[in-house]
C-alpha cells in the first residue's frame, strides 16, 4: 500500500490516540538500542496526553497525525514547534520536535508525506528554517534526513531517562 494515508492537524481532542502512537513508535525504534526503562521513563515524560493536547492547541506548534485508511488507525505524527536546540538561532527558525510511523508503514512513502506535511506546517508558522535533533547512531534516520535535504548543523547530548546520549542537530532551509 502506498499514498493512501489520511494526514490531518491533530485536535486537543486527538491527544490519546497521538500519545499512543508516540509510545509505540518511539518503542518500535529504540528497542535494543536504548534500555528498556529509559524507554518507559522518557515516553511517560514527554510524550503524554497532556503534553500532545497542549501542542494541539499551542498556536506556535503543529501537530499531524497519519492515520491508516482502513478503519482510520493512528500509524505516525509530527510536530513542528518553537527551537530548543543548541545552536545559533535564526530568524524563523522552527524545529521538527518530532516525525515517527509504525513499523507497518516502511517503504509506503508516509515518511516522506509526514516530512511535506511538516515543512508546510513550518512555513505556516513563518518557518525560514527547519532543524531538528536525531540520535548520531541512528543511520536510518539519518539517510531519511539528508535524502530530505537536512544537513548537519551542531550536536547535543539528549536525555532519555536515566541515560545520556549524543545526537546530531540538522538544518534545511524552507
Amino acid at each position: 500500500m502506498t499514498g493512501n494515508w489520511r494526514l490531518r492537524h491533530a485536535t486537543a481532542a486527538d491527544a490519546q490516540a497521538v500519545a499512543m502512537v508516540a509510545g509505540a513508535s518511539f518503542l518500535e525504534t529504540f528497542a535494543g538500542i536504548l534500555p528498556g526503562a529509559d524507554i518507559v521513563v522518557h515516553c511517560q515524560r514527554n510524550s503524554s496526553p497532556a503534553k500532545f493536547a497542549f501542542w494541539a492547541e499551542d498556536r506556535s506548534s503543529v501537530v499531524t497525525v497519519a492515520e491508516h485508511p482502513e478503519g482510520m488507525a493512528p500509524v505516525g505524527y509530527s510536530l513542528v514547534t518553537m527551537p530548543d536546540l543548541p545552536v545559533p538561532a535564526l530568524p524563523g527558525d522552527v524545529e521538527l520536535r518530532r516525525i515517527y510511523a509504525l513499523s507497518i508503514t516502511r517503504s509506503t512513502g508516509l515518511g516522506h508525506s509526514l516530512m511535506a506535511a511538516a515543512l508546510e506546517d513550518a512555513r505556516a508558522l513563518g518557518g525560514r528554517r527547519l532543524l531538528l535533533g536525531v540520535l548520531g547512531r541512528n543511520a536510518r534516520a539519518r539517510a531519511f534526513y539528508e535524502r530530505e535535504g537536512f544537513q548537519l548543523a551542531g550536536a547535543r547530548r539528549f536525555n532519555v531517562g536515566a541515560g545520556w546520549y549524543d545526537d546530531v542537530i540538522y538544518a534545511r532551509s524552507l
